[in-house]
Parts: C-alpha cells; structure tokens; sequence
C-alpha cells in the first residue's frame, strides 16, 4: 500500500496549538486590569476543574497558564499625579483638529473601541510625557498632537 494511504490516526492533521504570545517589556497593570486579570484567573481555574472534555480541558488549562503568567509578572505602577501624560491617565487632546480622548493602560485591558489604549500603542508612545498645551508628532506630522486635558485614572 502506498504511503500516501496510510494515516495513523486525526490526531496528526490537527493544526498545532501554540501558548499564547507575553507582549514583550513589563507587564503594567491599572487597578481595574490587575483586578480583571485575577477574576480572569479565577473564572479559568473554576473551568478547569470542571471540565471533563479533553480537548477542551486542554485550551482551558493554556488559557490559564497565560492569565496564571500575567498575573505573576503584573506591576501595579504608583499612581499617576495627571501633571503629564503617562501610563494611568486620561487623555483628551487634538489629533489633526479632532478631539480625542483615551485612557493608557496595560497590554491586557486595552479595548480601543472603548478608547483604552496600550501604553506600547503608537499614539500612547507619541502622548508620553507631554502636558497639557503642550505638542507632539505624530505618524511622521509634526505637531499633530495637542494636549488639552490629563487625569489620572481613578482605581475602581
């Protein structure tokens, strides 16, 4: 029989399941994301324990690995006085003469259709220590960011 006919079994034509990919550089955390990442912890290891599917038990324990991991590595930085835009804050400022406003928080609890952002995003790095009336540049424009407003975050 030819080789191209046998097949030991479905198990090696299954793609391959990876662990989930640590976003590189620290692991800060707001409040709310160190508060996020533990109930995600938690809501997992109940999931586990639960389950009797092997395939499903699989992904859910390499789910919980990667949440276990990030909440091991959090840094819950001080908070963020709002005298400059920094990891912790609110921002509201002009991009190209429109109004925006978003909040710079951790790798994990960035949503930007909720206007939270990564602090590794592009327009985070570009925000960076700037204060109010202050101007950046950004996305090759020069003064294409101006500060109107910074608060800190509250810790809810």
């Amino acid at each position: 029989m030819s080789v191209a006919f046998r097949r030991e079994g479905d198990d090696e034509h299954l793609e391959p399941k990876f662990e989930h990919p640590i976003p590189v550089g620290p692991n800060l955390v707001t409040a709310r994301g160190l508060q996020l990442i533990k109930n995600r912890v938690a809501e997992l290891q109940a999931k586990v324990a639960a389950l009797t599917d092997e395939v499903a038990l699989k992904i859910a324990k390499r789910d919980l690995r990667y949440w276990n991991t990030r909440q091991s590595t959090a840094e819950l930085p001080p908070v963020p006085s709002g005298d400059k835009v920094e990891f912790g804050t609110r921002v509201t400022f002009l991009l190209n003469s429109k109004e925006k406003i978003l909040s710079i928080v951790g790798d994990d609890e960035a949503d930007p259709a909720s206007a939270l952002v990564s602090f590794s995003a592009p327009i985070s790095r570009a925000l960076m220590g700037l204060e109010p009336g202050e101007f950046g540049d950004f996305s090759g424009r020069e003064d294409a960011i101006e500060i109107l407003s910074i608060e800190a975050i509250p810790a809810t």
